[in-house]
């Protein structure tokens, strides 16, 4: 379950205004109905889950390009508007609403007829993505968001965002289920922000397969976990761990761990004997302490170490609600609407150009 990228944006306050957020009902509805019509609904999601496409198609809605609201507005004007399911997909989740997530997977699905099996690899993997995008790359963003869209196909994408309360931006991760490789393994595919100002412990990157490898051994071994409080060993100094990098090597005595270590949930997680990374992410507890304290047991016990490599890489149609770059032009979004209605109407009719149609649409549907 391979996340495609993410975007970091400024926070915004205020709201889109109810007469906005009509016309994005309309139009969403519109752009997808479209874009199943020519590329089929895995075509959707592979549009939803690029984090350039999302970005163009919430401005299309008439959200301003570097405002953190279109994530959460846009996903919610999704919901909506794909709520009959008519299209064969539906959306779950939202902004501040991970205790129901779960109960609307569940509604999809029985909507969809989706067998118990694959409901439940649809919930782990609600959770997993979350788990990686909080825990697994810790950069200082809390998630607040999180929708999953699913098809009655079976194929899901997910969409979250998690805030920095101290530089005052929003990051938003893309996930699509047909592009798996592998979750928790250089996962991301495209990344796009302002620059990383500190190091980012990132788990699932590349270079962290070793430390991620025993991570899992470390979790699974009493007599590692113990270690941790009698380690003597010359290793890195603890300052390349808080940012302030030395490129000198010094001897550490008496060595305590740089944070608050829950050794309960540690102790809980070895008599759960983890198979694998994924396994340890999904226990119930761990958190982006006990992730730290495993990883940096990793590079001290057996030398793996992980990465600290930021995984970091925009489109006006109808102006934005807060006036960037300028105001919504209420005509031209009233042409687009009823352009569009034709469009479909036309389809519907079985129009003898409903290739070339389709083809003139995929070009304004396009990333390009």
């Amino acid at each position: 379950m391979r996340p495609t990228g993410f975007t970091e944006l400024p926070l915004h306050w205020g709201k889109a205004p109810k007469w906005l957020v009509d016309k994005m009902k309309k139009l969403s509805y519109q752009v997808a109905y479209l874009i199943i019509e020519d590329q089929g609904r895995r075509g959707f999601l592979e549009k939803l889950s690029d984090p350039f496409w999302f970005q163009a198609f919430g401005c299309l809605l008439g959200f301003d390009w570097h405002s953190s609201g279109l994530t959460t507005v846009t996903t919610g004007v999704l919901r909506s508007a794909l709520s009959k399911g008519d299209l064969g997909v539906m959306v779950a989740g939202g902004k501040a609403m991970a205790k129901k997530t779960p109960e609307q997977i569940e509604e999809i699905a029985n909507s969809f007829n989706i067998s118990s099996s694959k409901l439940e690899e649809w919930v782990r993997a609600s959770r997993l993505t979350a788990k990686v995008d909080s825990v697994a790359i810790q950069a200082g963003y809390g998630l607040y968001h999180h929708a999953f869209i699913a098809t009655e196909d079976g194929d899901w994408a997910v969409i979250q965002q998690g805030m920095n309360p101290e530089n005052r931006l929003a990051r938003r991760y893309h996930w699509v289920s047909f592009k798996i490789r592998d979750m928790v393994n250089e996962p991301h595919s495209g990344i796009v922000g302002y620059k990383s100002n500190k190091p980012v412990l990132n788990m699932v990157a590349r270079e962290s397969e070793g430390a991620r490898r025993a991570s899992v051994d470390i979790a699974r071994d009493i007599s590692a976990l113990t270690a941790l409080k009698r380690l003597q060993l010359r290793v890195k100094p603890i300052d390349s761990w808080t940012g302030k990098v030395s490129r000198e090597w010094v001897v550490i005595e008496g060595f305590r761990m740089p944070m608050d270590v829950n050794w309960a949930k540690l102790k809980a997680l070895y008599e759960y004997q983890p198979k694998n990374y994924e396994e340890l992410l999904l226990f119930k507890g761990v958190g982006a302490k006990t992730i730290r304290a495993l990883a940096l047991a990793s590079e001290l016990i057996y030398g793996e170490e992980p990465s600290w490599r930021d995984p970091v890489k925009y489109s006006f149609a109808h102006g934005g609600k807060d006036g960037v770059p300028y105001p919504v032009d209420r005509r031209t979004y009233e042409r687009t609407i009823s352009y569009l209605r034709e469009v479909i109407e036309a389809l519907e009719l079985g129009s003898e150009d409903k290739k070339l149609i389709l083809k003139r649409l995929s070009k304004l549907f396009s990333l390009s």
